[in-house]
């Protein structure tokens, strides 16, 4: 079980999913055929994904969770690092799904790899434990985010959509975690000192969450200026990836507040 969803499927993938319906009347486009879910959705923004763990069952749970969505789309699985690293570079979905434990290595290692390789992937990382260390590497490897097997169904399926949409995320125990392994780490007095008004009040919504698009609209900028600040303050503050800076600013955050 996975956060209440069953994640034990039949050996058999599931029957094409049927024609999609208007309260229970089938609908049809020109021609004899049926439209299918997937037609009818096609003009819409849909994420691929690929899902990486040891585990053929929770694949196979994960998998059927993800491709019951209409935006999310199931490219490819595998079992370990190699596999993976032989198979992502070759299909290029928009998010890896990664276990942190595989039998030939790390998720780290792998999310590490595939971002030299493919920069604008986003690896999600998914795992059963609970290990500081393991989600501070994750995000210094560039993983977009984190979240723990236990969580909800929903909240797999939320997560994915939130970094294939270019988004950072990690989950509650996961952001704790990391903000007080920030807390141990030696530090300047003021880690922002360096940056300008502007880049502080971008770091701020990246904090939140926010893409440079949804910077840009707060702040009335365009989304290039926004790119600009964003690679001005990551290099500042010896960063290379956005979650990185959104774990700074949500530890500012709560220091200023507390």
């Amino acid at each position: 079980m996975l956060g209440g969803v069953d994640l034990v499927a039949p050996l058999d993938r599931p029957a094409p999913v049927p024609p999609l319906t208007d309260h229970g009347a089938v609908v049809t486009t020109p021609g004899p055929f049926p439209r299918t879910r997937r037609a009818a959705v096609e003009e819409c923004a849909v994420i691929t994904v690929f899902l990486v763990d040891d585990h053929e069952v929770v694949r196979r749970g994960v998998a059927d969770l993800l491709d019951a969505q209409d935006d999310l789309e199931v490219v490819g699985g595998a079992g370990s690092v190699a596999e993976a690293l032989a198979r992502i570079p070759a299909l290029r979905p928009q998010v890896a799904v990664l276990d942190v434990r595989l039998p030939d290595g790390t998720g780290i290692e792998l999310c590490r790899e595939l971002r030299s390789r493919m920069p604008e992937l986003a690896c999600l990382m998914l795992t059963s434990f609970t290990d500081e260390q393991a989600m501070f590497d994750a995000v210094l490897a560039g993983a977009s985010g984190y979240v723990i097997k236990d969580v909800r169904g929903n909240d797999i399926v939320n997560a994915v959509r939130e970094v294939g949409s270019g988004r950072s995320l990690l989950d509650g125990r996961a952001a704790s975690a990391l903000m007080n392994r920030f807390r141990t780490r030696t530090e300047a007095p003021d880690p922002l000192a360096e940056l300008t008004a502007k880049e502080r009040e971008v770091l701020g919504y990246i904090g939140e969450g926010l893409t440079n698009r949804e910077i840009g609209q707060r702040m009335f900028l365009a989304e290039k200026t926004v790119k600009n600040y964003v690679s001005a303050l990551l290099a500042k503050l010896g960063m290379q990836r956005r979650v990185q800076a959104a774990v700074l600013a949500n530890k500012v955050k709560s220091e200023e507040t507390g």
